[in-house]
């Protein structure tokens, strides 16, 4: 077995992977409070990461070794997810009673079944969830199943930074992890609301729908930053470079926020009324108590209140770091900006302590 959903460890910096940038974050314990001790976020050259796929180790080994210098980590073993699309999961029902030897054998028995890859080829983990409602003498065994390239390439360029991988966890998991530590009042008062959390990526808008703090539905369309980077390319003749540069730090002519900001965000706004009448659909609910918006895009100023206004949803940035100590070598202002965007990696931080 190669760990996907991954063993105890301790001491984990979090590593989040994306299509523009690396992010770090690394996290301490005591007195039951969580304090950040280091973060950092390093950007990606184009091409270094295409479609969520590593294609260049080398330049994001190099970017991860610039984000712990950034970061002044001297942490040595690192969590680190792949993504959802890149993973098969399958809820599995086995013997009871079985000890770990015996229920390796058995999964990978019953992984054969739904797993289109060559075993050999596979990287496979799973997890028991507990006992069975139809079968008492059964238990529910959560499998999890990814190409072995798509762990490897992972743990050859976080190697390039001096850092050993540990944990190879599933992005959605990490996400879920994080949403636990939202206050009350951002995830509304949590208890049985029904939380819809946004991960607006470069490329990928991932809604995950939150019951009780457990995903109960997940979506995935291909629709994110990037669009509103090559919108400002096209209308300013720009390299992707220039564009991405001042889409973060301004600069752009006046007719920008009217002619090319405003209708990116509104179509963001559709992007997630599209997502959520699809949950919808599926019959259980018909309404969710709060957004919450998270990724990098979910940074653009003004965002969460024209989605607000919108769909007329109580919506709101996702910041994990609300009720934990903060380093004094940290900048505080930019931790709270950088937040929503740094949701996997606080996910990953957290395996340390599971």
């Amino acid at each position: 077995m190669l760990g996907l959903l991954g063993r105890k460890a301790r001491s984990l910096v979090g590593i989040d992977i994306s299509s523009t940038s690396v992010k770090l974050i690394e996290l301490s314990l005591a007195g039951g409070r969580f304090k950040v001790e280091a973060y950092a976020v390093e950007p990606l050259p184009s091409g270094a990461v295409v479609d969520r796929n590593i294609a260049e180790p080398e330049r994001v080994g190099q970017a991860l070794a610039r984000a712990r210098a950034k970061a002044r980590s001297t942490a040595r073993h690192a969590s680190v997810a792949v993504a959802g699309s890149a993973v098969i999961t399958k809820i599995i029902e086995l013997q009871a009673g079985l000890n770990d030897d015996e229920m390796e054998i058995q999964v990978k028995v019953e992984a054969d079944q739904y797993i289109p890859y060559p075993l050999e080829e596979v990287a496979i983990d799973f997890e028991v969830q507990g006992l069975s409602l139809r079968s008492p003498d059964r238990v529910e065994v959560l499998l999890a199943a990814c190409r072995k390239e798509s762990v490897e390439v992972r743990e050859a360029a976080l190697a390039l930074a001096g850092l050993t991988a540990r944990v190879v966890d599933i992005e959605a998991f990490a996400l879920e992890r994080a949403c636990a530590l939202l206050t009350p009042h951002e995830a509304s008062d949590q208890g049985a609301s029904v939380v819809a959390l946004v991960d607006i990526g470069a490329t990928t808008t991932t809604l995950s729908v939150l019951r009780s703090g457990r995903i109960i539905y997940t979506r995935e369309q291909l629709f994110g930053g990037r669009q509103l980077t090559e919108a400002i390319q096209r209308r300013y003749g720009l390299s992707v470079e220039e564009a991405g540069l001042a889409k973060k730090q301004g600069g752009l002519p006046d007719d920008y926020p009217g002619e090319v900001l405003q209708p990116f965000m509104e179509a963001v706004a559709q992007q997630i009324s599209r997502s959520l009448q699809f949950f919808f659909a599926a019959g259980q609910f018909h309404k969710v108590d709060c957004i919450l918006l998270a990724g990098g895009t979910a940074l653009l100023s003004g965002l969460d209140h024209l989605v607000q206004q919108r769909l007329t949803t109580a919506t709101l940035l996702a910041n994990p770091f609300a009720d934990m100590t903060i380093s004094s070598r940290i900048d505080a202002t930019a931790l709270v900006s950088d937040a929503p965007a740094l949701m996997i990696a606080c996910g990953l931080a957290l395996r340390g302590f599971d």
